[in-house]
């Protein structure tokens, strides 16, 4: 991949950045469970491209990527939520959603190509 770390990786970098934008935007939310789902979910995907990378295969760093794909899907469900419920602006929250569909385009981009690699030892 010629990546050295994954604070290299553009996606990790992305995931990072749309976590900040969930805190920013909810962070003082007064609906505790809406508010601490939504973080945890947002923290997971960033979380998920870090711990998978650092582990010693690709096939373990494709599983933890699929997870964080997994933590986009359940976010961008909550942002949804959010929106309609009344808990997120529109057009915040549209932002936001196109958002978590940019990362996990680029997970699946990341997944495809260390399948092209084959899936052996990081090494």
């Amino acid at each position: 991949m010629g990546v050295g770390r994954f604070e290299d990786l553009e996606v990790w970098k992305k995931a990072v950045e749309l976590s900040i934008r969930i805190y920013e935007l909810i962070g003082s939310s007064k609906d505790f469970g809406f508010r601490d789902q939504v973080t945890r979910s947002a923290l997971s995907i960033p979380s998920n491209i870090a711990e998978g990378f650092e582990r010693t295969s690709n096939k373990e760093f494709m599983r933890f990527l699929d997870i964080a794909r997994g933590s986009c899907g359940e976010l961008r469900t909550q942002l949804y939520i959010g929106v309609r419920a009344g808990f997120l602006d529109r057009e915040k929250g549209d932002a936001l959603i196109a958002e978590t569909r940019e990362v996990s385009a680029m997970i699946t981009g990341l997944i495809k190509a260390i399948k092209s690699q084959g899936s052996g030892s990081k090494e």
